[in-house]
């Protein structure tokens, strides 16, 4: 028996940036999601990138990607096995924080990408960012390693496993 699935997962286009720039530029969402900068054409049909806008009831409220950590240069998920995928998400609704959507969307996406034959799913919150921590532990993820400084900014990096 299937699950019908409570949140709807669309791809993010050239329409969607106005509510990207709303979301990154509110305070909880620029306190750990450095980056202001608009996508453009490029960027959003990078196929290295899985860039979705999360609904839940018709309602638009979060961002999340997914995407091969080995088809960046000196990325700090490179040792892992192939096939494995990364995940950033920030909920730009602040209204939609504290009442279990990130974790039930990302638990979500994860048993989309293990069912697809990701063998390693993983993420890299800043290590002072104890919420998002608490959210991953809630799902799996264990620390892999020590914080540390990478080109995109200071991580702590955590794994899960189907």
């Amino acid at each position: 028996m299937t699950v019908a699935s409570k949140y709807e997962f669309r791809k993010v286009t050239m329409g969607d940036l106005p509510m990207l720039l709303e979301w990154q530029a509110q305070p909880h969402v620029r306190e750990w999601w450095h980056s202001d900068e608009p996508y453009d054409e490029e960027e959003i049909s990078d196929p290295r990138v899985s860039r979705c806008i999360v609904s839940v009831d018709g309602r638009p409220f979060a961002f999340m990607q997914d995407y091969s950590v080995h088809e960046w240069e000196e990325h700090h998920f490179a040792h892992l096995p192939k096939g494995t995928r990364g995940i950033d998400q920030y909920i730009g609704d602040s209204k939609m924080i504290g009442v279990g959507h990130g974790t039930a969307f990302i638990g979500e996406r994860m048993g989309v990408l293990f069912d697809s034959g990701a063998p390693v799913i993983a993420t890299d919150p800043h290590p002072d960012n104890e919420r998002a921590i608490a959210v991953y532990k809630k799902l799996g993820f264990e620390p892999s390693g020590q914080p540390q400084e990478t080109q995109w900014g200071r991580i702590l990096p955590m794994l899960a496993r189907p």
